[in-house]
């Protein structure tokens, strides 16, 4: 099983110094991956609760946020061998012509290191924000993932759906990877779990108890198979929003949050459902150093 880690692109932290010294930094304790998130605003009034978080209330490093790509590519610059990922752009915010641009971009630059990390958004500020139909956003992935398939592996692309056109046309920049960068959707929903087993390369889930995400991978391995894929080939990268404290957590605890040691029993958890990677996550339970982080990094790397 591989091992991730943040970069510090939201909150106080997100800085210039910090994303180059947690990139090398990572390079050098040999993770495989750095991985962005993405927000647009903080909500004053919320109108709804985020998932991501035992009481539903909204981290305060979505207040300020570098921008995911960007970030990467920067990262990009300053590394030599480690992947870089989203983890997740919601997929109703971006266009899908404009988005396949700046992923093969950052794979170009990088020379074949982009990990394409996808979800359909679960703000409806944001949703309202960015002009995007919060309804229609399960109805119109399918097209969006197909768009960025046709611009990567087709010459000439072209696509024709309900929602999406993309008139046949040249577009010689292809990335580095073949056939496309390996995509992964967070998914939670019956629908969207399919989407995985149909149109992706693997699942990001998050906040899912050890058994829970075990019964769901399960189910889209047996609906890839349907769909006349190899379930083999899906990959299960787990995103783990950390809260670490002092003393252990009792019994009902969420998944990564509570003393290192059932931290630890978390990642090996994960591994024995198949996991192929752990995406540490250290900055979602509060304000932290970067001397802290950097700390953290060389903790969380023993326990993969």
């Amino acid at each position: 099983m591989r091992a991730g880690i943040s970069i510090p692109n939201g909150g106080a932290i997100a800085t210039v110094e910090a994303v180059v010294r947690v990139a090398k930094f990572a390079e050098e304790l040999d993770y495989h991956t750095l991985w962005t998130f993405d927000r647009l605003i903080y909500a004053i009034k919320p109108r709804n609760p985020y998932p991501g978080s035992a009481d539903g209330s909204w981290p305060g490093v979505f207040r300020r946020m570098l921008d995911p790509l960007d970030t990467l590519t920067f990262a990009a610059a300053h590394t030599k061998k480690i992947f870089l990922g989203t983890s997740v752009l919601d997929l109703p915010y971006y266009n899908p012509l404009v988005l396949a641009r700046r992923f093969t971009t950052i794979d170009y630059l990088s020379n074949g290191r982009l990990r394409v990390g996808l979800g359909l958004g679960w703000s409806e500020d944001e949703m309202e924000a960015t002009g995007a139909n919060m309804k229609a956003r399960g109805a119109t992935a399918d097209e969006f993932l197909q768009v960025l398939k046709a611009i990567w592996t087709q010459d000439p692309s072209e696509f024709r759906g309900k929602v999406y056109t993309l008139p046949k046309c040249h577009i010689d920049l292809k990335p580095v990877q073949k056939p496309h960068p390996k995509i992964y959707l967070a998914a939670f929903a019956p629908a969207a779990l399919n989407r995985v087993a149909r149109l992706a390369d693997g699942w990001n889930p998050t906040g899912i108890p050890v058994e829970g995400m075990a019964q769901m991978f399960s189910a889209i391995k047996g609906m890839a198979r349907e769909a006349g894929r190899d379930p083999a080939t899906l990959e299960m990268v787990v995103r783990a929003n950390l809260h670490i404290t002092d003393k252990p957590l009792g019994k009902e605890r969420h998944i990564f949050t509570g003393s290192l040691d059932q931290i630890k029993e978390d990642a090996a958890a994960c591994r024995q459902i198949g996991a192929s990677e752990v995406h540490f996550e250290p900055g979602f339970s509060g304000d932290i150093t970067l001397e802290a982080w950097l700390k953290r990094m060389e903790q969380l790397r023993s326990f993969v």
